[in-house]
């Protein structure tokens, strides 16, 4: 490893130092998160369901393709049936967090985490239609 790094120019040990600062951060950064609440799914900008993480339901949500299907089990919401094309939504996985996001954009659908604080806008930078 030293000759490795006595080889580096010094730009090169900037970036990879940048790096792993970045990655520090971010990980930092994710066990920060305060965990979720609530479950706010909204199809086209209107709430179409809320409901509470802790509670193990299954939901059918319409939207302009056709049904997607919506499962909170174990504190977590996951898509586990969409009619899109590609099923990005359904490989995003299961989000527990407050502030974060499930997003089947065919489909029109948004499903966020709130809760776990007072200040819950505050955890968003932007919000876009």
């Amino acid at each position: 490893m030293k000759q490795f790094w006595a080889r580096m120019l010094p730009g090169d040990r900037v970036v990879v130092l940048s790096l792993l600062l970045v990655a520090v951060g971010l990980i930092l950064l994710q066990l920060g998160r305060a965990p979720g609440r609530t479950v706010v799914a909204e199809v086209d900008g209107k709430v179409v369901f809320t409901a509470p993480l802790a509670s193990d339901r299954q939901v059918s949500l319409p939207g302009p393709l056709g049904t997607t299907e919506l499962q909170i089990a174990q504190g977590q919401a996951r898509i586990i049936a969409s009619p899109c094309p590609n099923k990005v939504c359904i490989r995003m996985g299961a989000v527990s967090d407050r502030g974060e996001l499930l997003a089947c954009v065919p489909n029109r659908l948004l499903v966020r985490i709130e809760g776990g604080d007072d200040h819950e806008e505050s955890s968003y930078d932007l919000l876009s239609r």
